[in-house]
């Protein structure tokens, strides 16, 4: 039920080609890329900039 097929795909792919066009699509795509690349960073950044107050404390005790 919550599978994806191909069709499931190829329908979404059709739909957004006749929404933006083909001209957009493109745009649309390295848009989407960059926002999971940036949110990615961001999340991984923050997480190792939590680690490093909890290693210095416990270096000072």
């Amino acid at each position: 039920m919550g599978a994806f097929t191909p069709w499931h795909f190829i329908l979404i792919a059709v739909v957004a080609l006749l929404l933006f066009g083909p001209s957009k699509l493109p745009e649309l795509g390295r848009s989407f890329g960059k926002m999971l690349r940036e949110f990615k960073d961001a999340t991984t950044s923050s997480s190792s900039k939590d680690d490093v107050p909890v290693r210095k404390e416990l270096q000072e005790k």
